[in-house]
């Protein structure tokens, strides 16, 4: 497993929260998602074979906001 950390800066209400954490739940290959809305950190655990981080930010985009890898 892998931990990837994704920024948003487009977070404008906790009800995404909720929204991203369950897409990202959903997509194969992830076993984790925490949405931390006070800072924009999306932290994500995967397999980085099913569920590679460009899939990641575009389960994040289907929800309706951006995100990018992150370093920390």
């Amino acid at each position: 497993m892998t931990k990837t950390i994704l920024r948003s800066d487009e977070f404008s209400c906790p009800s995404c929260v909720t929204k991203i954490e369950k897409a990202l739940a959903a997509t194969p290959g992830v076993t984790a998602a925490k949405v931390h809305f006070n800072t924009g950190r999306i932290e994500v655990e995967h397999d980085l074979a099913s569920a590679p981080v460009e899939a990641l930010v575009s389960v994040v985009k289907s929800t309706g906001y951006e995100a990018r890898p992150a370093a920390f």
